[in-house]
């Protein structure tokens, strides 16, 4: 006798979690469903994380800037600069930003290769799901004595 209840719901036969498989399901279902629900707000905690540090660091440094002008004029520092050295601090800074840039298309990169990576595995887990169904039927049915 089987530990499963069979209910009729309309055309739909449902089956209560009485077996192993179906506890599994239900608990595994169970778990996805409540990681689905919080990862919209771990999304924004994140990106919200991420903008507070940016403006954090910007401030510090304008702060740092604005300290060090007033102590400079109020201390009568020259700040004046030759241009080779500002057109050197300008084309280092654009070599920085292209830097960046580049980081930045390789981490997009590095995310969707492990997009299809995961796309890859699903596909492969449900061919080797497949191919498992297919050899269990063959060897029950080499075994299961045919009715005449």
């Amino acid at each position: 006798m089987s530990n499963q209840n069979n209910v009729k719901q309309g055309n739909q036969e449902t089956s209560s979690s009485k077996d192993v498989f179906s506890s599994w399901k239900q608990t595994s279902d169970k778990y996805f469903d409540a990681v689905e629900k919080s990862i919209p707000s771990y999304h924004q905690s994140v990106t919200s994380l991420q903008q507070e540090y940016l403006q954090a660091c910007d401030d510090a440094i304008e702060s740092t800037i604005e300290f060090q002008r007033k102590f400079a004029t109020k201390a009568g520092i020259n700040t004046k600069v030759p241009e080779a050295t500002l057109k050197a601090v300008r084309e280092t800074n654009e070599q920085v930003i292209k830097s960046f840039d580049v980081q930045n298309k390789m981490a997009l990169a590095a995310v969707d290769a492990a997009r299809q990576n995961v796309k890859t595995f699903t596909n492969n887990a449900k061919a080797f799901g497949d191919l498992n169904n297919n050899v269990m039927q063959s060897w029950i049915s080499a075994f299961t004595p045919t009715r005449n």
